[in-house]
C-alpha cells in the first residue's frame, strides 16, 4: 500500500509500471518517497515561517498545508515530465529549467528551517539589536525634552542665585549696623545713634525685600519644578509608548536579516542538504539507464504519435482526392448541352421578368 502511494507520488504511469519488474517499481517508489518527504518539509518550514508572522498556530498550519501541497504538485510535475532520451545532452537541456525550479524551491524551504535551527543564536543577536535600539530611542526622545529641562533647571538655579545674592547683601547690611552700634566701624561711636538707626532701617528694608524675594522665587521654583516633572512624565510616557515597537522587532524579515549576520558555513550546509534532497529525483532519473518502464512509455507515446500522424496524412490525401474529383465532375458538367440549354432558358425568363417589372415601375411614376 505504501509502495503504491509513493509510486503515485512519483507521477509515473501506474498502468505501465504495474507490468514492469519489481526493481523498476522500487526505483519509482524511491523517487516518489523523496517527493513526498520534500513536501512534508515544505509544510513544516512554511508553518513555522507563518507562525512567526501571525502568531496563530491554526492559520500557520492551514497555510503551511496548502504550501506543502503546492510544493508536492510542483515536484511531482518536475519529476514526471522528465523523459529518458537517447542523447544525454538532450536530457540535460530538457531538465535544466526543472533543475532551476528545484533550486528555487530548495532555497524557499531551507530558510524557515534555518531560522528554527539557529533560533537561539538569532534571539541573542536580536536581543543585542533591541538593546541598541532602546538606547538610541531613549536618546532620540531625550533630545526632544533635554533642552527644555536644561532651560528650566537653569531658571531654578538663577532664582536660587538671586536669593543667595540678596542674603549676602542683607548679611552685609547687618554687619554694618552691628559694627556701628559697637563703635568698631563707621562713626566709631559706641551706642545707637542716628547713623545706627539709618543703617538699621536700611537693613530691615533689605531683609523685607529678601523675605518677599524668597516667597516670590519659591512660587516660581515650584512652578518650574512642576514643568520639569511634567516634561519627565511626557518623556517616560513616550518611551513607554515606543518601547513595544522595539520589543516586537522579531518578525520574519528581522530574523532573516539576523540570520545573514551569523556564520555563513552552517547555513550553506543546510541549503546544500535541501538542494540535494530537492534535485535528487531529477538527477536520479537523468543518471539511471533507460529501463523497462521508459521503453514501454516511449512505445505507448510513439504509438499514439504514429496513429495521429497517420490520421492527419489520410485526411490530407482524402482532401486532395476530393478536390480532384470535384474538378473533373464540374468540368464534365460544363460540357453538357442539356444543362446549357436549361440554364439559357431560365436566364431568358429572368431577364423578361426584370424588364416587365421595370416597365410597371416607370408607368406608375408617370
Amino acid at each position: 500500500m505504501l509502495k503504491k502511494f509513493f509510486i503515485i507520488c512519483s507521477g509515473a504511469d501506474t498502468d505501465i509500471l504495474d507490468n514492469c519488474a519489481i526493481g523498476e517499481q522500487n526505483k519509482f517508489a524511491g523517487i516518489g518517497a523523496t517527493v513526498f518527504f520534500t513536501a512534508v518539509m515544505a509544510f513544516i518550514a512554511c508553518s513555522y515561517a507563518l507562525y512567526t508572522v501571525f502568531d496563530n498556530a491554526l492559520a500557520a498550519i492551514c497555510f503551511g498545508f496548502i504550501w506543502g501541497l503546492l510544493i508536492f504538485n510542483l515536484d511531482r510535475f518536475i519529476v514526471s515530465t522528465i523523459k529518458k532520451r537517447n542523447n544525454s545532452i538532450d536530457e540535460i537541456i530538457q531538465a535544466s529549467p526543472r533543475i532551476i525550479l528545484a533550486v528555487i524551491i530548495a532555497i524557499v524551504i531551507s530558510k524557515p528551517l534555518e531560522l528554527k535551527i539557529f533560533e537561539k543564536e538569532i534571539n541573542q543577536v536580536l536581543l543585542e539589536q533591541k538593546n541598541d535600539l532602546t538606547i538610541a530611542n531613549q536618546n532620540q526622545i531625550a533630545a526632544q525634552f533635554t533642552p527644555n529641562v536644561d532651560a528650566l533647571s537653569s531658571e531654578i538655579l538663577n532664582l536660587h542665585s538671586q536669593i543667595a545674592t540678596k542674603e549676602t547683601e542683607v548679611n552685609a547690611l547687618y554687619d554694618i549696623y552691628i559694627t556701628e552700634a559697637e563703635g568698631t566701624a563707621g562713626t566709631n561711636l559706641l551706642g545707637k545713634g542716628p547713623v545706627y538707626k539709618e543703617k538699621r532701617d536700611k537693613h530691615d528694608a533689605a531683609l523685607a525685600e529678601l523675605q518677599q524675594l524668597k516667597a516670590d522665587n519659591k512660587t516660581k521654583i515650584a512652578a518650574t519644578e512642576n514643568q520639569i516633572t511634567q516634561l519627565n512624565s511626557n518623556y517616560d510616557a513616550q518611551v513607554a509608548t515606543t518601547q513595544p515597537i522595539i520589543d516586537g522587532f522579531d518578525g520574519l524579515m528581522a530574523r532573516i536579516n539576523t540570520l545573514g549576520e551569523l556564520p555563513f558555513l552552517p547555513s550553506l550546509f543546510i541549503l546544500l542538504l535541501f538542494l540535494a534532497i530537492e534535485t535528487s529525483p531529477i538527477f536520479a532519473k537523468l543518471m539511471s539507464p533507460k529501463g523497462e518502464y521508459d521503453y514501454k512509455l516511449e512505445d505507448a507515446e510513439t504509438a499514439v504519435k504514429t496513429w495521429v500522424e497517420q490520421k492527419i496524412s489520410e485526411r490530407k490525401i482524402l482532401l486532395k482526392t476530393d478536390q480532384k474529383l470535384n474538378n473533373r465532375i464540374y468540368n464534365d458538367i460544363a460540357e453538357d448541352d442539356d444543362i446549357y440549354t436549361y440554364k439559357l432558358k431560365k436566364a431568358r425568363e429572368l431577364i423578361q421578368l426584370q424588364a416587365d417589372s421595370f416597365f410597371k415601375h416607370q408607368k406608375n411614376v408617370l
